[in-house]
């Protein structure tokens, strides 16, 4: 048929010829997807992924990083989410309701904490906090209405390592699944099913994406009947995200494992120097010994990353610490990790963990891809303006 000009802006006559082929994916932009014919749209399904309806539920972009997601925690299937923050809300909503008990570590990310507490204040769901280091002592928590244990490994902030594989078997004892927050290792330096977790979640806002630069979540399982409550809730909390920020993160995959091991290498260098410091107490990095939960590190972990905190000797103050903070020039003030840039963090501990005991501020750092001997420098110079 003959169309007008402005027909033919839209319904174009033209197709690529088939056969192009380049190493990274097509970028598939779709809100609206196009079925062959009725038939076609009708027998379509998208809880197993078989075929495409509506770009909320996938395109080949995202499925195919879902995929390879996947195949780094050994997992079998993955959904991803426009934050990691909204991956833990999917966890939630797909396995609680009212009346259900949750149960998280002390020191869990604190935007689980609250949305934790939130459960509890409007949702009817009982959210109780136990000691990370309670290992399988845990079995003793779980109640008859308990559906969800969470875990982190290690706390974001406080560092300890749990005993996973002795929580794990605990709780799976007692018929309840176990989410593990796996952002710190970025599937590298742990593997969560390995140690018995039934749900692995990733901020791949870290490591995944490497650029600081955009924000992604990915829930991952091993069980398809799990997997089918998580894509329920995925759908009816309408968790998408774009193509363009799921490419971000498959061009920064081949280089993760590098970036995590420069990382690594970097936090130890600094951390280590920190140690001697009269300034500081104590160094909270997991390959240190005196970690709380470093025979875990050890026996499970095949790296650490950038992140760990350190807590100042207690006569230094929060208005002194905060001023050593200050007056830092390489590192940005922060609360992500896992990019490029350093970052630092002062946090009010016993605000967020009930049965802190140690004194001195807590001081988080995240180690980028600096030359950690100009890292070293600059808080040298920071700590000089400490007072005597």
């Amino acid at each position: 048929m003959t169309k007008t000009a402005q027909t033919s802006l839209i319904h174009s006559d033209y197709e690529a010829p088939s056969g192009f082929d380049a190493f990274p994916p097509a970028v598939h932009r779709a809100s609206t997807v196009l079925f062959e014919n009725v038939a076609a749209m009708r027998s379509s399904q998208w809880k197993d992924k078989s075929a495409y309806t509506y770009g909320l539920h996938g395109t080949p972009t995202t499925f195919t990083l879902e995929a390879r997601l996947a195949a780094i925690e050994g997992g079998e299937h993955c959904l991803l989410a426009p934050s990691g923050l909204s991956a833990i809300a999917m966890i939630n909503f797909a396995f609680l309701k009212s009346g259900d008990d949750v149960l998280l570590p002390e020191n869990v990310y604190n935007p689980n904490r609250e949305l934790g507490r939130w459960l509890s204040q409007d949702f009817g769901v009982s959210a109780r906090f136990y000691d990370p280091m309670i290992g399988g002592g845990i079995a003793d928590l779980i109640q008859p209405n308990t559906k969800l244990v969470w875990t982190e490994a290690p706390g974001s902030v406080s560092m300890e390592v749990p005993d996973l594989p002795a929580i794990c078997r605990a709780v799976k004892e007692k018929g309840v699944p176990v989410a593990l927050d796996n952002t710190w290792s970025a599937g590298l330096a742990l593997r969560g099913f390995d140690v018995g977790a039934d749900i692995v979640m990733h901020a791949l806002t870290k490591y995944q994406s490497g650029g600081a630069d955009l924000l992604m979540g990915a829930v991952i399982t091993r069980d398809t009947a799990v997997n089918e409550r998580l894509a329920q809730a995925h759908m009816r909390l309408g968790l998408g995200v774009g193509a363009d920020d799921a490419y971000l993160v498959m061009r920064s995959l081949p280089t993760m494992k590098l970036r995590f091991e420069a990382h690594d290498a970097g936090a130890r260098k600094l951390a280590s120097w920190l140690k001697a410091r009269p300034e500081i107490a104590k160094v909270l990095h997991p390959a240190f010994e005196d970690c709380p939960g470093h025979a875990n590190w050890k026996r499970d972990f095949k790296g650490a990353g950038g992140l760990f905190s350190v807590l100042f000797d207690p006569r230094y103050s929060e208005a002194q610490v905060d001023a050593f903070v200050d007056a830092l020039t390489l590192f940005g003030i922060g609360y992500s990790w896992g990019g490029p840039n350093s970052l630092v963090m002062p946090y009010r501990i016993r605000a967020i963990r009930d049965r802190w005991l140690d004194a001195g501020v807590l001081v988080r750092f995240n180690v980028g891809l600096e030359d950690v001997g100009d890292l070293i420098a600059d808080i040298e110079q920071a700590l000089a303006q400490l007072p005597a």
